[in-house]
């Protein structure tokens, strides 16, 4: 019989969650978060320490212009000029990487200066754990989660599982069939716009989508998360 790992991960907003399965769960895992500062929205994105260098090798950025120590990490920025076909401009986003010892935080922002840069980020007062990054905004100064951040991890035989903290937009989305009880909460099958499978797990505290992969056994996935126990870590 296979052993049971059990892997935890951290989303960005600090919510910690906790896999255990006889299934692969060595892949990384990302965090994706959408913060409000001082009006402005921002999309951020953490994973791996080389998230951030395989982002810019992906946007065909060779180095980064500016490196500093920022809140216990290194922050490193590059500007690259991209063409808008659809608008016919030329924009030139930021890249901006926060990277620590394990892990790395990711944004891209426009029509910035490295000052205004580093006072947004000030607000969002960053920190490493040994299962992720998280970040505490700063209400008094205008900083806030549009949403709760979720976390992105592949599993092998499963596909891409994308967790967060249940809400009750989340349940108002629930299919109005019974979904099937599984050790972990309620499964529920349904499919996209262009027709692909697509599983929804709901429990009293973490919702879960499971998006199957191209080489994945669609109808073995319900017996596969019926084995992942999925919960809240803290």
């Amino acid at each position: 019989m296979a052993s049971t790992a059990t892997v935890d991960h951290r989303a960005l907003d600090g919510t910690a969650y906790r896999l255990a399965s006889a299934l692969d769960l060595e892949l990384p895992a990302t965090s994706v978060a959408e913060v409000t500062v001082g009006g402005r929205l921002l999309e951020l994105t953490a994973g791996p320490a080389r998230l951030g260098e395989d982002i810019a090798a992906s946007l065909g950025i060779t180095e980064f212009e500016s490196e500093l120590s920022f809140q216990g990490g290194t922050l490193r920025t590059a500007v690259k000029s991209e063409y808008d076909a659809q608008t016919k401009t030329v924009e030139k986003p930021m890249l901006v990487v926060w990277q620590g010892k394990r892990f790395s935080l990711v944004t891209r922002l426009y029509r910035l200066s490295l000052r205004d840069v580093l006072g947004m980020l000030r607000t969002l007062n960053i920190a490493e754990h040994d299962e992720g990054i998280a970040l505490a905004p700063e209400r008094a100064a205008g900083s806030r989660f549009a949403r709760p951040a979720s976390v992105i991890k592949e599993v092998p035989g499963v596909g891409l599982v994308e967790m967060s903290r249940v809400t009750a937009e989340h349940t108002a989305q629930l299919p109005p069939w019974k979904g099937v009880q599984v050790e972990s909460g309620e499964l529920y099958r349904d499919t996209l716009s262009d027709g692909s499978p697509f599983f929804v797990l709901s429990s009293r505290d973490v919702w879960a989508t499971v998006v199957p992969l191209a080489d994945t056994d669609v109808e073995r996935v319900p017996d596969r998360v019926g084995r992942l126990t999925l919960r809240l870590a803290d």
